[in-house]
């Protein structure tokens, strides 16, 4: 029996490893001859977890009941509708398995570029927290004590020192709300990162940051590349390929420069010329498109682009991991030595006077 629709309206969406995992298994059942409905029902019997199980259960339970595979795919309310498109195809123009087997590589690609940027943005994140941590110790726990001394040799802590002493009295007050605020900006965060509408406005902030503006320009095109690749290797005609990137695509500055590309192309102009005149590869990459299409081997080209601009990404991510890591040593470094400073000049001051 297939789970209600307000259970699978609950489903989250499969994650790109997930998916990955999903399609290599389907792409190796139809290779081996075995027809789509059972082998999701093995697959079912097989799965590690009971989320899974009741999953391919549901997608079996539709399959049997006459449904198509992408139907029976959209029905179970966790696969994104980009994939149950290219299955579509697939079933359409006879090449499911070649489908799957290109959904594979291309979940692949997007699970290993979300470890990328997740790995590159953890140790910045314990990094700042660390120096959080440390400013704070100081502030809240070491200047106390030394206005304490200040106090014995009856004299008073002034200037910045003085002003770092109320601003630790006033975290040592406040300091479990400023964690709740902190606490509350992290779930918001969480929660807009797995939203659609959520996504797409981080994307546009990321887009728009000096330091990640080439970054995120570099990955959509990774993307595009290998979103069209998959595409066009499953038997799609060019601007229908075209028509479906736009809608996977997740970064809106790019997703202009198709539609551009669009209103181009409908006007009788080639796509090779209109992909290098919206500039959606950068430099000798634009022209790599022209010779595939005239070559007739633009899937090829693409799945190479896509390839070496993930090679691009990781090394743009590690080269910004490289200085990220000295700069924010060296402000710990100066906020740190500012701090101490502040008490133990006038302290030393303070000794000097006493000793005179």
């Amino acid at each position: 029996m297939a789970a209600s629709t307000p259970e699978k309206n609950k489903r989250k969406q499969l994650s790109p490893s997930e998916m990955a995992v999903f399609c290599a298994q389907m792409a190796m059942i139809l290779k081996a001859g075995v027809i789509a409905a059972e082998g999701v029902t093995v697959m079912a019997a097989d799965a590690p977890t009971a989320e899974g199980r009741a999953i391919l259960r549901d997608v079996a339970d539709e399959m049997e009941a006459g449904s198509a595979f992408a139907d029976a795919l959209e029905a179970a309310a966790c696969f994104p509708s980009y994939m149950t498109d290219m299955v579509r195809i697939g079933e359409r123009a006879g090449k499911l398995e070649e489908v799957l087997t290109s959904l594979t590589g291309y979940y692949e690609r997007e699970e290993a570029l979300g470890q990328n940027l997740r790995g590159a943005v953890t140790y910045p994140l314990v990094m700042i927290t660390m120096m959080c941590l440390v400013i704070a110790v100081l502030l809240i726990k070491v200047l106390p004590v030394f206005n304490e001394m200040f106090q014995q040799m009856e004299r008073e802590m002034t200037g910045f020192s003085l002003l770092l002493l109320r601003w630790g009295q006033w975290l040592g007050r406040w300091w479990p709300v400023l964690l709740g605020v902190i606490a509350a900006v992290a779930l918001l965060l969480i929660i807009l990162a797995r939203s659609p509408g959520g996504r797409a406005g981080l994307n546009r902030f990321w887009s728009r940051l000096i330091l990640t503006r080439a970054l995120m320009a570099r990955i959509a095109s990774s993307r595009f590349a290998s979103a069209m690749a998959l595409m066009l290797r499953s038997g799609m005609d060019t601007d229908e390929a075209l028509e479906m990137t736009g809608r996977v695509v997740g970064q809106e500055t790019l997703r202009q420069k198709i539609r551009a590309c669009q209103a181009e192309i409908e006007n009788g102009r080639s796509m090779a010329e209109v992909l290098e005149e919206q500039r959606i590869f950068p430099g000798i990459y634009a022209k790599m498109v022209t010779v595939g299409f005239k070559t007739g081997t633009v899937d090829e080209v693409m799945g190479k682009l896509a390839e070496r601009l993930d090679a691009e990404v990781q090394t743009s991510l590690n080269r910004l991991v490289a200085m990220i890591e000295p700069t924010l040593v060296v402000i710990l470094s100066v906020l740190v030595g500012a701090i101490l400073l502040s008490v133990m000049l006038p302290l030393m001051d303070v000794m000097s006077t006493l000793g005179a």
